[in-house]
């Protein structure tokens, strides 16, 4: 007799996966590996998909059955079935990276994946820490500005992690060394993750996070802590194509159909919105500058080079 059971990936490593059954009074994990005939139709779970483990033969001889439908997945951080991501960076050491923080946002305005700033050590330099919060709150995300060495700032997160995340699933992202693991043991001092600094020789983070790995946090919600992402190469993967690229930057998209010409690429054209309010500052240079980095990517990567 099959006794099939479901539960959701909290993590894969070397092709094992670790299942947390769902629906039970009392939590477990399973260990187990998938069925051939996973790789044969070239399936490949993920940390947050949702599974059905067939235990028929017992927990030690468990294996992965079935894969559910997905609502979304990520390529990095290689995870399934997001409903928001904070995307960490530092106001210093290491020095904030822009560009990919915008390519991380405009990957899950993509996928309907909402992203939620988080600006660590402000402590370090409190000019940087206010200038990256203007650049992204003009751009209508939602920012926190905070201090894992002094506390500031993390009662306004946790409040609002209490309040919003409700049977949802989380990730924290963002560059080596801007303190992910660090603000998620405040946030849950349960978790114990292991934490490092940053390299003095290369102002770079040291990498403490090895594989995705999703904690249950309460209220039926998950929190996942992601290695540090260093490439996001939009030459080499298929996030989206050109045509989506306005759509991924939310003060670009609502300026949609305000420009002079249907066909404007809101690079430079005169009588373009999105130019015209980069020159008033309603939308920051940075994120412009993005935006074209991105353009000029996607407009010389041709569906035969792939």
């Amino acid at each position: 007799m099959n006794e099939i059971l479901t539960g959701i990936v909290t993590q894969c490593v070397g092709g094992l996966y670790t299942v947390r059954i769902t629906g039970e009074a009392s939590a477990r994990e399973i260990a187990c590996r998938a069925r051939g005939a996973f790789r044969h139709n070239n399936l490949s779970p993920l940390v947050g998909d949702t599974v059905r483990v067939d235990v028929s033969a017992g927990e030690e001889n468990a294996v992965l059955a079935e894969m559910c439908d997905r609502r979304n997945s990520l390529i990095r951080p290689p995870i399934a079935n997001l409903d928001c991501v904070f995307i960490a960076m530092a106001a210093a050491k290491p020095t904030p990276m822009p560009d990919m923080t915008d390519k991380l946002t405009a990957i899950l305005e993509h996928n309907d994946i909402e992203p939620i700033i988080v600006i660590e050590k402000c402590e370090l330099d409190r000019e940087s820490a206010q200038r990256l919060k203007e650049v992204y709150s003009k751009a209508g995300y939602r920012v926190f500005v905070l201090s894992c060495a002094t506390g500031e700032g993390i009662e306004e997160i946790r409040k609002f992690i209490d309040a919003h995340l409700i049977s949802k699933i989380a990730a924290m992202a963002g560059a080596s060394g801007v303190g992910k693991s660090t603000l998620l043991n405040k946030l849950f001092p349960s978790l114990e993750l292991s934490t490092g600094g940053v390299s003095r020789k290369t102002d770079r983070g040291r990498h403490t996070t090895r594989a995705v790995t999703l904690y249950p946090i309460g209220n039926g919600s998950y929190f996942a802590d992601t290695p540090g992402f260093s490439m996001l190469d939009f030459e080499r993967f298929d996030f989206f194509e050109l045509d989506d690229l306005p759509l991924a930057f939310p003060e670009i998209n609502e300026r949609i159909g305000q420009c002079r010409y249907t066909k404007c690429t809101h690079l430079k054209e005169d009588g373009c919105a999105i130019v015209e309010a980069v020159r008033s500052g309603e939308i920051a240079k940075s994120r412009h500058d993005s935006y074209v980095s991105l353009f000029e990517i996607l407009k010389n990567k041709h569906k035969w080079d792939k």
